[in-house]
């Protein structure tokens, strides 16, 4: 059965205070309406047409694919009048209505709801909740069917009762959907084209309106100011946590962790509280992750370590090693097995052979460096001139004394040792010892300076 699909994300969202549109403020790293388009594309449908209103250059201009079709709705004058706008572009045996602020919907949610509908059926995902103020209430008759969706601004005390809502999400056959819409009314508390007078209409032509309920009503819930926004967000990561902790990942506090990307992890991973998942990361078997630690972008293999606060982009780090605390391993490092990586260290597409060391207080930009060679504490390359980068070469079982400025190119031979506190900018052959400072000197008599006192 072919499907087209419908994401109403026209509106303006005052209550957010901003400049920004409200599908755009982003739950777990990406926009609402980016969340409720990924999951639209794993049910696979023919198109994806979105409804765009207020804010729609911003929209298009983040969200723009090949795989989507935006449509303009000029005058926001409500839900029916906004499927209305997507109608001439739908072609497709069965139409589903997503929300741009509900990002939370699962796709299994969305799939029951698929199964409904048929030529004599639509379906409408409900929601049963204690307090449903805000939603549309459903209205059955004496035996439990679907007769009408009645909104919350037009229910009477009685219909307010009623504790099943509407979630606005809805299924239906597709060359159904033109006639109705074009018998909708506007006459309402809101004066608007309301999507749900649908429903009745449906009955009133002998279909059956089959529900469905999402399984966590949090699914269903829509972000209209601040406040609902840090709700969807604190949710989210309970849910990833909670995946997460289901594959093998110990978390010290659920509550202390953030994922705001897409993470694959392998088992008994430990991670400590306050860690920011962003991007594509990969975790490995036996990896641990300290308190407080950024890591965007990366791999980390099995066994590594990452201690406290460290910050890691677009990094791999080999199986076995480790790095920090206070790390920064930006786009292009690269850890081999067991190297290490010790605090204030930051590399910058810098590769480190297995069992290589930087122990402390460095920087590593452009450079290749060989297995278990040892860099000096306050060493840094110099592989920048100004205009052009420059690459920084050192060898196997190389030995950087401390306070080393590897001035770049230059190409530090296996073996080789430089003395503390020299400036490189020679090669340095197979085992020979650079020493490349001033000469000391020891000035007898010398007269340290007085501090003059004020008058």
């Amino acid at each position: 059965m072919s499907l087209d699909i419908v994401i109403l994300a026209a509106g303006q969202g005052t209550r957010m205070r901003s400049a920004l549109p409200k599908v755009l403020h982003p739950v777990a790293g990406n926009s609402m309406l980016g969340h409720v388009i990924h999951s639209a594309r794993q049910l696979s449908p023919d198109s994806i047409q979105v409804v765009i209103g207020h804010g729609a250059d911003k929209v298009r201009e983040q969200l723009a694919a090949d795989d989507l079709s935006f449509v303009l709705q000029d005058k926001q004058l409500g839900t029916g009048h906004a499927v209305a706008q997507a109608v001439p572009a739908l072609s497709a045996d069965t139409v589903l209505i997503l929300y741009g602020d509900v990002p939370l919907i699962e796709v299994e949610t969305l799939q029951r709801l698929l199964t409904l509908v048929n030529d004599q059926q639509l379906g409408l995902l409900t929601v049963t909740l204690d307090d449903p103020t805000g939603y549309g209430r459903i209205v059955r008759d004496e035996q439990n069917r679907v007769s009408a969706i009645v909104e919350h601004k037009d229910a009477t005390d009685a219909q307010k009762a009623i504790k099943e809502g509407n979630t606005g999400i809805l299924a239906l056959p597709g060359k159904r959907l033109a006639d109705w819409l074009g018998r909708l009314s506007n006459n309402n508390a809101q004066g608007e084209y309301y999507l749900t007078d649908v429903i009745a209409m449906a009955v009133n032509d002998g279909l059956i309106v089959a529900t469905a309920q999402p399984h966590d009503p949090m699914e269903v819930q829509g972000a209209n100011d601040r406040k609902q926004l840090a709700e969807l967000e604190r949710h989210y990561q309970l849910r990833e946590a909670r995946r997460l902790m289901a594959l093998g990942v110990t978390l010290r506090d659920p509550v202390r962790f953030d994922v705001r990307g897409d993470v694959t992890v392998g088992r008994d991973v430990t991670i400590d509280i306050n860690v920011i998942l962003e991007g594509r990361v990969v975790i490995e078997d036996d990896v641990s992750i300290g308190p407080n630690c950024v890591i965007k972008d990366s791999t980390l293999r099995k066994g590594a370590i990452i201690k406290a606060n460290s910050h890691l982009e677009g990094a791999i780090v080999g199986e076995a090693a480790d790095a920090g605390p206070f790390a920064r391993l930006r786009p292009g490092s690269v850890l081999g097995a067991r190297a290490h990586v010790g605090n204030f260290v930051e590399l910058k597409n810098a590769e480190m052979g297995e069992g290589a060391k930087a122990g402390h207080l460095a920087y590593l930009g452009d450079a290749v460096i060989g297995a278990r060679t040892n860099i000096g504490a306050g060493t840094i390359t110099c592989n920048y001139d100004g205009a052009n980068k420059h690459k920084t070469v050192l060898g196997e079982d190389v030995f950087i004394g401390s306070n080393n400025s590897l001035v770049a190119p230059v190409d530090i031979s296996s073996g080789a040792t430089t003395a503390a506190g020299s400036t490189i900018t020679q090669n340095v052959a197979v085992e020979q010892l650079a020493v490349a400072r001033a000469r000391q000197r020891n000035i007898d008599g010398w007269k340290r300076p007085v501090k003059i006192k004020k008058h």
